[in-house]
C-alpha cells in the first residue's frame, strides 16, 4: 500500500552510496516520493538519482547538511516527510517501522541508535551526555537526541525551518522545537551499519568540543533557558558567598573577585529571564495555531 510519504535524503558527494541505496529504497517504496538534495556535490550524485528515476534537488554550491534538509522540507509534497542519510547507515527497511510507530499517534519518531553504532567511544559518550541532558530539560526520556533518521509530520516540521542551522544538529533543534511546543515524539530502536565504503569519522578534540557546548547551549535556549542558566547563576552566586566568607573571616572584606562573582550570577540570571521571553516568542504562533486547531 501507497503510503502518504516524502523520503527526503541530503547526499554530498554520494553516487557510490546511492548506487546501493536507491534500489533498495525503492524496492521496499515503489510508488513514494523520494527526494534527493544534491547539496553542491563534485561527482557523479545527480546522474545516479536520474539513473533510478528519483526526484533531485540541487543547490549551486554546499550550503551544509541542515540547509539540504530544509530544502528537501520544502519541496516534499507528501504529509509525512522521512528524513534519512544517504551515506548507507540507514536500512530501507526501517522506515516501515517509524511509520508503524508514527501511527500510534505521534508527530516525530525517531531512529534511536543503539550505542554500538557510535563511530567511536568518544562519540558514545558524547551521545549519552547529550541524551541524558536534553531528558532533564525536557522532563522526557530522550533516546537519541542526534539521529538524522527520522519521520515528521510535515505541516509541524516546515513551521520550524526557519529555527534549523544550515550545517548540523538540525536533529538536535528539531526534536527540542516538537518537545517545547508540545507535539508528541517516540522511538524506535535502529542499528545504524558501518558508512559505504567503510569510510571513518575523524575525531576532531577541539572542533567536536566545540560542538558539543554550542549544542548543550542550544539545547537549553530552545527549550527552557532558566533550567538551563538558573543553576550556573546559582552556582556562580554559592562560589562568590563562599569566597566572600573566607576573605571575611582572613582580612575582614569583600574582594573585587567576590564582586565579581555575584554580578556574574546576576547577569547570567537576567540572560535566562531574557532568553526565556525570546524562546516563548518562537513557539507563540504554533500554539495559537494548535489551539485553533482543538477547537
Amino acid at each position: 500500500m501507497t503510503r502518504d510519504i516524502s523520503i527526503i535524503l541530503p547526499a554530498k558527494n554520494e553516487a557510490e552510496s546511492l548506487q546501493q541505496l536507491l534500489p533498495t529504497l525503492r524496492e521496499h517504496f515503489p510508488e513514494e516520493e523520494i527526494l534527493v538534495v544534491n547539496d553542491g556535490s563534485t561527482d557523479s550524485t545527480v546522474e545516479v538519482c536520474e539513473q533510478h528515476g528519483v526526484s533531485v534537488v540541487s543547490h549551486v554550491y554546499s550550503m551544509g547538511n541542515g540547509a539540504a534538509i530544509k530544502t528537501g522540507a520544502r519541496n516534499a509534497t507528501k504529509s509525512i516527510l522521512v528524513f534519512m542519510d544517504a551515506d548507507g547507515q540507514h536500512t530501507p527497511a526501517d522506515i516501515t517501522r517509524l511509520l508503524d510507530k508514527f501511527d500510534e499517534g505521534y508527530d516525530m519518531v525517531v531512529g534511536a541508535r543503539h550505542l554500538d553504532s557510535h563511530a567511536s567511544l568518544t562519540r558514545r559518550i558524547g551521545n549519552t551526555i547529550y541524551n541524558k541532558l536534553a531528558s532533564w530539560m525536557t522532563g522526557y526520556p530522550i533516546e537519541d537526541l542526534t539521529s538524522g533518521f527520522r519521520a515528521a509530520r510535515a505541516r509541524h516540521f516546515k513551521k520550524f525551518l526557519y529555527l534549523l542551522p544550515n550545517k548540523f544538529s538540525y536533529p538536535t533543534t528539531s526534536t527540542m522545537a516538537f518537545f517545547r511546543s508540545g507535539l508528541p515524539v517516540g522511538y524506535v530502536p535502529i542499528k545504524a551499519l558501518n558508512r559505504s565504503g567503510d569510510r571513518k569519522s575523524h575525531i576532531r578534540l577541539f572542533h567536536d568540543g566545540f560542538r558539543f557546548l554550542i549544542i548543550i547551549i542550544k539545547i537549553g535556549a530552545l527549550f527552557s533557558p532558566m533550567r538551563f542558566f538558573l543553576p550556573i547563576s546559582a552556582a556562580l552566586f554559592l562560589a562568590g558567598l563562599t569566597y566572600y566568607g573566607y576573605t571575611y573571616y582572613n582580612w575582614g572584606r569583600l574582594t573585587n573577585m567576590s564582586a565579581v562573582l555575584f554580578m556574574s550570577s546576576l547577569f547570567t540570571f537576567l540572560i535566562g529571564v531574557v532568553s526565556e521571553q525570546i524562546s516563548a516568542l518562537h513557539y507563540k504562533d504554533i500554539q495559537e495555531t494548535q489551539r485553533r486547531t482543538e477547537r
